[in-house]
Parts: structure tokens; C-alpha cells; sequence
């Protein structure tokens, strides 16, 4: 039986993320501009773009931890402070040390009602936090890890524990940056199975970001690309395509698909690699690099830019995804 973790979501037409001219900065430095979503409650959004496109300012605005420069930003029909409490994330990652040897149980419970933290329950509401813990545990598949060292799970274990934690108050929405970094193959489709479930039964609007498209294949309704401070909301056939891609990158982009994966590079050569990551980027970048870093790049990263760009020298159509967006 399902355990009710949002309340029942309205009937009315109110979206779940609204943003009219969104604008959001880091200090000095604007990160997007002009920003437009839509985005209806009970959807699954891929965000993606290249490191620094603001995939994370963005998060972070939504869960009201970033404040918006300019233009309009509404959730729920609501300002960020006010829909903060129905909104669970989880961050990218956790400082080193920062686990020690805290129980996953423990872990969950310290977001309980974060408004009271640092206060003495009474035993009435230690039994209602340890409830909605359990709830929480039970949501995930992560109930046999309670009794569990944070330090000691593994890192598809440990995402279970940190959604779990998103989770424990009541929410509508789960904001999840960079879930599947670092996990095997096994484990990022457990993850992706876990917010497809999520959505199924408890219709939680979600967003994740991701580098890598292609495991979002099968289990996200929409695309959010961000590049060049802007962004473009759609299906994967609405926005993963040259048209598309090459506006919001400025320069000629090219989409090629191989054995049901998708490949997106720029039309005269490979992406730039930055801070470890093969993702898109500037074309004159690569080339200030020379061609020895294009054969290290091309040995130390299996996304198959150059490989999908011999096999198709023309622009290729975005992969189907087989249902677009309700």
C-alpha cells in the first residue's frame, strides 16, 4: 500500500514550476537570463548542459536557497519561501567527514521538521518523527539500511538514504542534483527506477540534473538544456536537435544517435573537457588544446563524441523516446 508522503495533488492548472524572464546570478556574474518554464505537476525533468550552464543556480532557486535577481518565479503558484516546506533536494555532495559514523535513520531524522532543530522533543513528537523516518526508509527500498553508518554504504545505498532524507516532510516536489555521479550502471538504474516510482505512486513533480542523457532516456517526461545563460524546455525531439542546440550554443551543433544512444558535439569537432568531465563546450577551446589532447580525450572518455560523428557526417535526428511529454 502506498504511503502518502504529499498531500493529494490539486485538480486546478497551477503549475508546478512557472519562471517568466528568470534571472539568477553568482556575485557579479549572471549565470541565466531570461529564463521561461512551464512545468506540470507529476513530470520528470532531465536538466543538462555543460559544467557552469547554472544547472545547480537553478536547483538551488527552486529550493529557495538562491534568490532570483529578476523576472518571476513560482512554484505551486507560490514564491520559493513560501513552497520551500513541500520541497524536498538533495545536493550534489557532501563535504568530506561530514557523514562520521551518523546512522542512516539519524541521517534522515535531523531533516524532520528542520524548523525545530536543535530543540527538545517531547516523546509524542520523537514517536511522529521516528514514524515519518520510517516512512521515509520505507519510500526509498531503504528500510535494511536504517541501523546502517552513512560511511558505510555504498554510493547507490547512500543516494537511497539522502532521497529518503528529501523526504521525510511532506513534499510535492524532489529537486535531485547530479543523482547518478559517480554510480555503476546497476545502480544508477536503481536510482532512476526509485524517482520513476516516486512519480508513479505518490505524483511528486521532479527534477535531476545529469550530464550524460542517455539513462534519462526511458524515464523522464521533458528536457531542460541550459547553455549560454538560456534554456529551452520540451521533449527530447523538441530540444535534443542541431536547430535547437546550435541557438542556445551559438555555434553549429550536431545530434547523432548509435545503438539507441544519443551523442551531441559541435558540427567542426570535439567538446571541450573541463574539470574532468567530457560535456559540451566551446569549439575554440578544443582547439587551443591541440590534437595530443584530443587523443587523450578521445582514450580516457567513453561518450562516443568522435565515434558517433565518423558515423554520421550529416546532422542525425534526436533519438525517440518512445512517449513525449503529457
Amino acid at each position: 500500500m502506498a504511503t502518502a508522503l504529499a498531500p493529494d495533488p490539486a485538480p486546478e492548472a497551477v503549475p508546478a514550476v512557472l519562471a517568466r524572464g528568470l534571472c539568477l546570478a553568482r556575485g557579479a556574474r549572471e549565470v541565466l537570463s531570461g529564463l521561461e518554464l512551464r512545468i506540470a505537476p507529476g513530470q520528470v525533468v532531465g536538466l543538462f548542459g555543460s559544467n557552469g550552464a547554472g544547472k545547480t543556480s537553478l536547483l538551488q532557486a527552486l529550493a529557495g536557497l538562491l534568490p532570483v535577481r529578476q523576472g518571476e518565479l513560482r512554484l505551486h503558484g507560490g514564491t520559493p519561501a513560501q513552497a520551500r516546506r513541500s520541497i524536498g533536494y538533495v545536493a550534489q555532495g557532501v563535504p568530506d567527514g561530514a557523514y562520521s559514523r551518523l546512522r542512516a535513520c539519524d541521517f534522515v531524522a535531523s531533516a524532520w521538521q528542520g524548523e525545530r532543530w536543535g530543540m527538545s522533543l517531547s516523546p509524542s513528537l520523537r514517536a511522529r518523527r521516528a514514524r515519518a523516518v520510517a516512512r521515509a526508509l520505507e519510500a526509498t527500498a531503504a528500510a535494511h539500511l536504517a541501523q546502517r553508518g552513512m560511511d558505510e554504504l555504498s554510493g547507490g545505498e547512500r543516494q537511497r538514504v539522502c532521497i529518503a532524507q528529501a523526504l521525510v516532510n511532506p513534499v510535492r516536489m524532489l529537486l535531485l542534483d547530479e543523482p547518478l555521479a559517480n554510480l555503476d550502471p546497476r545502480s544508477q538504474r536503481g536510482v532512476l527506477d526509485l524517482v520513476r516510482e516516486l512519480r508513479e505512486r505518490h505524483g511528486l513533480t521532479v527534477l535531476l540534473s545529469a550530464h550524460d542523457i542517455n539513462p534519462l532516456l526511458g524515464v523522464m517526461d521533458r528536457v531542460l538544456y541550459l547553455a549560454g545563460g538560456r534554456g529551452r524546455l520540451g521533449s527530447v525531439e523538441e530540444v535534443i536537435e542541431p536547430v535547437a542546440l546550435s541557438a542556445l550554443y551559438g555555434l553549429p551543433m550536431r545530434v547523432a544517435r548509435h545503438d539507441g544512444y544519443l551523442f551531441i558535439h559541435p558540427a567542426r569537432g570535439f567538446m571541450a573537457e573541463e574539470g574532468g568531465h567530457c560535456h559540451h563546450g566551446d569549439a575554440d577551446s578544443r582547439a587551443a588544446q591541440g590534437p595530443a589532447r584530443e587523443h587523450e580525450h578521445e582514450h580516457h572518455h567513453a561518450h562516443g563524441h568522435q565515434r558517433a560523428q565518423d558515423q554520421a557526417p550529416g546532422p542525425a535526428p534526436a533519438q525517440r523516446t518512445g512517449e513525449d511529454a503529457p
